[in-house]
């Protein structure tokens, strides 16, 4: 086995773990999304809690589903496939990075 199966693996298997508790919990994990935990009550009412927990549950299944790929391909064809799919992954994460809780919710806010 190479280092890049084992690593796109162990971390997709995490998100994999992580797509399952969303899935279970409903709009109730949205209080484990990073920043929407430390608003007051009262502002957590503002936003949509239902459509926070699915839009996060459906990241952590796309990035399970690029680091399944990356580890069949870094498996299949090369270990440079598990680098490419950490790539993707990094995009994709980064993506979803906000370091002002306003603009990150911004998008989840009721009308």
């Amino acid at each position: 086995m190479n280092i890049g199966f084992i690593s796109c693996s162990l971390l997709g298997g995490l998100f994999l773990l992580l797509w399952l508790l969303f899935t279970l919990l409903g709009d109730r994990a949205a209080l484990l999304i990073s920043g929407f935990n430390t608003l007051p009550p009262e502002k957590r009412a503002l936003y949509d809690t239902a459509r926070m927990s699915r839009d996060q549950r459906n990241s952590f299944l796309l990035w399970a589903a690029v680091l399944a790929a990356g580890a069949a391909l870094s498996q299949l064809v090369s270990q440079y496939c598990a680098i490419a799919a950490f790539a993707v992954w990094l995009i994709l994460f980064f993506r979803e990075v906000h370091f002002d809780v306003e603009k990150a919710f911004e998008k989840y806010r009721r009308k």
